[in-house]
């Protein structure tokens, strides 16, 4: 008999409890306990969906992050949290954002502000984590609480469960050094706590543990591989047995050796490597159990159940009991249950699966392995008419975009002249300081925002008082950042409610959910849109609020776009065509939004490509095919305008050093980057390539409610100026300011310009 099991849940909830519960306890509106109830009460629903499998996930819940996690079950805190008393949920809480609560009576000594940890993504997903920490002084000494407790409900609640942390190897490849200290060096001092916890797990009754080790799909040198031989034997004698779990991408050279480690069984993403599960079988040792990720934990199409039985079986006949099969990777990058979903379009819904419908899929393989497949012949049947549904469908092809696509050409993505001319041209037109001030974008997205919105789109307002309502938020804007002394204006975003969702509603090819959340990091979620189809746009998006925005001001008003490589990165994309080829539909597209902007009269647009890093295959032997479409994509889209308009993007949380050639090529006049949280670290890169054009790198970290300090920020500067001449240096957040609260924004930029006219005054 074929088992079933899952890497992960999605932990938010089906209706974004936990975001609002953490809210509202960082708020100081809610008490600790409460939200420790919730946590336990989402589990215990978790679970209850998670009821059919013979294996479900424990330690998966997150108040904010997982990896997190394993550095408080590792002892593995920041110095500069490690002498605190109180609460330890306060303590993970300052580690993840800097705070706990608001109110420092009512969480005793929870609030003092520390430097919030790094954050960057996981691997190729939009999932951010916090960066773990490691120096000279790295002392790891387990904290088994978390887990333990979590098993104990899971057993109350008669929960087959399997524990999942993350593997040694792969928690010390993702954290940071903060000195000179090898992270393999710790290995010897981390691997007897990771033994310590195995063996607690198994004195709790544990049967497996899941350890991910996902660094094992990336190309590992010759010190990390002998270091998983060391490892995985020095845990070999543990009395749980392991089951080493692999996702996002294909093992390669790695696949021998990694499934010959001696665990108990291994974990294959068979929607990413498929051809590798026939040489997994060969490598696998008798004893063991093989895994295999069959449904896609990554999107939210429907799974071609027979075409993977057609594969599978033969797979359970030679294997039997030794057979388990999953998702590719835990549930957490989609979003809860499609049956939320009243709204969808009916014939589109009948495509996607979310995380409860892709169990139900799970179910149904494993009833077809395991009694036939008569006994599933309704459901089957069911399936393949959705699949070939949507193959047939009229409504995904246009002929007229394909014509477009056609026409591409090298000279749609060059600028008429190289940047030294355009940087004369726009520094006469736009007559700007030394080190120029301005922000990413989006401003607070206050209550009334959301409430005009929800009324509009509710039909409880007219099209007419949502307008008026949002361009009274836009001049709030407006005259905020005139007061500030801001050089560079925005608009602030007020009718956005995505970057990336904005966008998609307003081109054809995309489909929307009403409920259809994951999470990004702690409490900030996303909904991305369902790119479906071929991408045309009808109409213009963006150039009535803008223009309104301009006619309130004299100053320079940004045009704000998402760029074609992040709308696709951030987007359920459609797996029937090379994502190459949507990208550049979706070029096109935002090329047409900028040259109406420009025809508008905006002096400055820019075109974020928050994502651009994150859509790197995790070989780098394929990330040139990638950045060759990725920045020919921003280049179509950015590249039309005159040389007297300012072209700006944006990046942020992603190490980019190691694509920095890629991203001169973009050749963007202005590139604003998130350097904070790593104290200026990532501009290293800047000491040996000579960067050509001007660059802002954010000296605000806006995902933390502190406030920083005049000081900190002409520090940081110092420390820029200091690898990138002053005249291209520009003052500006890590990012968009959609997040915070105005009370929190207004210091904080105050400073910022603060900051930038010292800087005026002794750099110049």
């Amino acid at each position: 008999m074929a088992s079933t099991h899952n890497l992960g849940f999605p932990r938010i909830g089906a209706k974004r409890e936990l975001k609002f519960a953490l809210e509202s306890y960082w708020k100081g509106q809610s008490t600790r306990e409460e939200l420790k109830t919730l946590g336990a009460q989402l589990r215990q629903q978790h679970w209850q969906d998670q009821a059919a499998l013979d294996f479900a996930p424990v330690g998966d819940f997150s108040f904010y992050d997982q990896v997190l996690d394993m550095s408080f079950t590792l002892g593995n805190l920041p110095e500069r949290v490690q002498g605190f008393h109180g609460d330890a949920l306060d303590n993970y809480f300052r580690v993840a954002r800097g705070r706990s609560a608001q109110l420092p009576e009512a969480h005793a000594g929870c609030c003092g502000g520390v430097a919030a940890g790094e954050m960057t993504k996981w691997f190729d997903t939009n999932y951010h984590y916090i960066v773990p920490e490691f120096s000279a002084n790295t002392r790891f000494r387990l904290d088994a609480t978390r887990l333990v407790a979590q098993l104990s409900e899971a057993r109350a609640l008669g929960v087959k469960a399997k524990p999942v942390i993350i593997g040694p190897l792969t928690y010390l490849a993702i954290g940071k050094s903060k000195d000179d200290t090898a992270k393999l060096a710790l290995l010897p001092q981390l691997l007897p706590v990771y033994a310590e916890l195995l063996n607690v797990l198994a004195g709790q009754g544990v049967e497996w543990v899941q350890i991910d080790e996902p660094i094992l799909v990336t190309e590992l040198d010759a010190d990390w591989k002998h270091a998983f031989g060391i490892a995985y034997h020095a845990l070999k004698s543990c009395r749980a047995k392991l089951l080493l779990a692999t996702y996002f991408g294909q093992l390669r050279e790695n696949l021998e050796w990694a499934i010959k480690l001696p665990t108990g069984g291994f974990h294959l993403d068979a929607v990413n490597a498929r051809d590798e599960v026939l040489p997994a079988l060969n490598y696998l040792a008798s004893h063991k159990v093989l895994s295999l990720g069959v449904i896609n934990g990554r999107n939210i199409w429907k799974t071609d159940l027979t075409a993977v039985l057609d594969w599978l079986a033969p797979v359970h006949e030679r294997l039997g009991e030794r057979l388990w099969i999953a998702p590719s990777c835990s549930l957490l990058h989609v979003p809860v249950d499609l049956a939320s979903e009243v709204k969808l379009d009916g014939e589109i819904k009948s495509w996607l699966a979310f995380a409860r419908q892709k169990l139900a899929e799970l179910g149904v393989l494993a009833r077809a392995l395991n009694q036939g497949r008569e006994v599933v012949k309704a459901e089957l049947a069911a399936n393949l008419a959705a699949v070939d549904a949507r193959r047939k469908s009229s409504r995904v092809h246009n002929p007229a975009v394909k014509a477009a696509l056609a026409q591409i050409n090298a000279q749609l993505g060059q600028r008429q002249g190289a940047y030294a001319e355009r940087a004369e041209k726009q520094a006469k037109r736009l007559k700007l300081p030394k080190f120029p001030t301005t922000t990413i974008g989006s401003f607070p997205q206050t209550a009334e925002i959301r409430i005009a919105r929800s009324e509009f789109k509710a039909g409880a307002i007219s099209a007419a008082s949502y307008q008026a309502a949002m361009q009274a938020e836009i001049a709030r804007s407006v005259r905020e950042q005139e007061a500030l002394g801001l050089d560079v204006l925005v608009h602030g975003e007020a009718e956005r409610n995505d970057m990336v969702e904005y966008f998609g509603e307003q081109l054809d090819g995309y489909a929307f959910s009403q409920f259809g959340w994951v999470q990004s990091y702690g409490s900030r979620c996303v909904k991305p849109p369902i790119l479906f189809g071929d991408i045309h746009r009808p109409q213009a998006m963006t150039v009535d609020w803008t223009r309104y925005a301009q006619s309130l001001t004299a100053k320079p008003m940004k045009g704000m776009l998402t760029g074609p490589v992040t709308i696709l990165n951030w987007s359920f994309v459609r797996d029937d065509q090379p994502r190459a080829v949507s990208c550049r539909q979706l070029a096109l597209a935002i090329r047409e939004e900028v040259l109406d902007l420009e025809r508008a009269g905006v002096q400055v647009i820019q075109i974020d490509e928050a994502a651009l890093r994150e859509g790197l295959p995790l070989r780098r032997t394929q990330w040139q095919a990638y950045l060759d479409w990725a920045v020919d994509s921003f280049r179509i889209a950015a590249n039309g305008v005159a040389d007297e308009t300012q072209i700006h993007t944006h990046m942020c949380y992603s190490e980019f050093n190691d694509i920095i050639a890629s991203i001169a090529d973009m050749d963007a006049d202005v590139i604003t980057i998130e350097t904070s949280r790593s104290d200026m670290e990532l501009l290293d890169v800047f000491d040996h390539f000579k960067y050509p054009n001007e660059i802002g790198p954010g000296v605000y970290d806006i995902h933390s409610p502190n406030i920083p300090t005049e000081q900190h920020m002409i520090t940081l500067m110092q420390k820029a100026a200091g690898r990138i001449p002053a005249e291209r240096l520009w003052v500006n957040p890590d990012c968009g300011l959609k997040t915070r609260q105005w009370h929190e924004v207004l210091p904080a930029l105050t400073n910022m310009v603060a900051a930038a006219k010292t800087l005026r005054a002794t750099l110049s």
